[in-house]
């Protein structure tokens, strides 16, 4: 697996990520919680991928994916990093399928990672 940073080149702190969703901080720590998306923590402040919030909402699908991948027992670090390593029979990243609305492919992949 890629180095987290060498694949998700742009974050948004989570005040950031609120902001954008219109939610308040406390929301937006809830969702990770609920684990509707991932952060990663550096230097005590936690970051989510930008990629994950798309017209003002969380990207639609990616819930279902990160529950796929957690079931195929994908650390969360694991998860970001196959979801942004380039895939050459998509073409481009899992992340930008999701973003084109290819979710349902996305979430077949990620099944097929259980078995």
């Amino acid at each position: 697996m890629n180095d987290i940073t060498e694949v998700v080149t742009d974050w948004l702190a989570l005040p950031d990520v609120a902001a954008a969703l219109g939610l308040d901080i406390l929301r937006a720590r809830q969702l990770l919680r609920e684990r509707q998306m991932l952060a990663v923590r550096r230097d005590g402040v936690l970051y989510v991928p930008a990629a994950f919030v798309q017209d003002g909402r969380v990207l639609k699908s990616l819930a279902g994916v990160l529950t796929l991948l957690a079931d195929a027992r994908y650390s969360d670090e694991e998860a970001l990093s196959w979801l942004f390593t380039a895939d050459d029979s998509l073409p481009g990243t899992p992340v930008q399928a999701l973003r084109d609305n290819r979710g349902t492919e996305i979430k077949r992949r990620a099944q097929a990672l259980g078995f």
